[in-house]
């Protein structure tokens, strides 16, 4: 079996962009703290500039996070055929949120069609 490592669900996409923008925030606040220590008095203004632009970071993370939140309630359930454990969906294909399987209720794009049981 072919797994490809870069590939994940779409809403740990969304999380993972969420998180990317807390941590930039974060380091560009950090960055801007050391603009006092650089130049003093005068990086002040350089630490508020910086302060400003790590906080709209952070409120953009904030928004992702709630917007991956409000998509993971209306997401479908369902149980991934390869690792047996319940993952959620979003759109038509989307992948297992833990073992990367591509999964699909277009029954167009299945590769494998499920079998009927004949009942005797």
């Amino acid at each position: 079996m072919k797994r490809i490592f870069f590939k994940s669900a779409k809403i740990n996409e969304f999380r993972l962009w969420g998180l990317v923008f807390t941590m930039v925030g974060m380091g560009i606040m950090i960055l801007g703290t050391a603009g006092i220590v650089l130049w003093g008095q005068a990086g002040k203004i350089v630490a508020a500039i910086f302060m400003v632009f790590g906080m709209i970071a952070l409120l953009i993370s904030v928004a992702v996070y709630f917007w991956a939140g409000m998509m993971s309630t209306s997401a479908t359930m369902l149980v991934c055929p390869e690792c047996n454990r319940q993952t959620k969906m979003l759109g038509k294909t989307d992948r297992c949120m833990f073992c990367r399987t591509m999964l699909t209720l277009d029954p167009a794009q299945a590769t494998e069609h499920p079998v009927e049981e004949i009942k005797a």
